[in-house]
């Protein structure tokens, strides 16, 4: 005769299965508000770094803008001493005066001139235009200047174009 189960059993299995589905249900929504909170954080995030983004895209305009009149400035008082040097009856000393502003100017900005005639090439500081065999030379030297080099600091601004001697075989 089979055995009968003692009875309450059954009673306890539907409690523990209630009471773990209940925890589950706890759980999960813990869960789900973690996600909500998450996700609210990370939208949140999103905007401030948007919002950085278009201050960051202002501020890079503004910076622009306040660089071109700057320069724009310096070029109506050089044009106006253009104008000037025209108009006088010696515009020899206007022109020099001009260009003793240019290169103040230039020397305000950190921008000089790159000496090279009579120097080794340097394919970093100079672009060869042509060369000429010579039988006395150096192999690699600057024989002349075509158009002038110069630096912002320490970086190129624009290449020496230049001849460079060839030693004759």
């Amino acid at each position: 005769m089979p055995t009968k189960k003692p009875t309450g059993t059954k009673k306890n299995t539907q409690e523990k299965a209630q009471y773990n589905l209940k925890k589950l249900e706890e759980e999960n929504t813990q869960l789900h508000q973690e996600i909500m909170d998450k996700n609210d954080k990370y939208l949140r995030t999103l905007a401030d770094f948007q919002n950085y983004q278009k201050r960051m895209e202002k501020e890079l305009q503004a910076q622009k803008e306040e660089i071109k009149k700057k320069y724009l400035l310096e070029l109506l008082d050089l044009t106006e001493l253009l104008k000037k040097a025209y108009e006088d009856s010696d515009p020899k000393s206007g022109l020099k005066l001009l260009l003793e502003n240019l290169d103040k100017f230039l020397e305000k900005e950190g921008i000089t001139y790159i000496d090279c005639k009579g120097k080794p090439f340097n394919y970093q500081l100079h672009n060869a235009i042509s060369t000429i065999e010579q039988s006395e030379c150096v192999d690699g030297t600057i024989l002349d200047e075509i158009k002038k080099g110069y630096l912002v600091g320490e970086k190129l601004l624009r290449p020496a174009h230049v001849i460079v001697a060839k030693k004759k075989p």
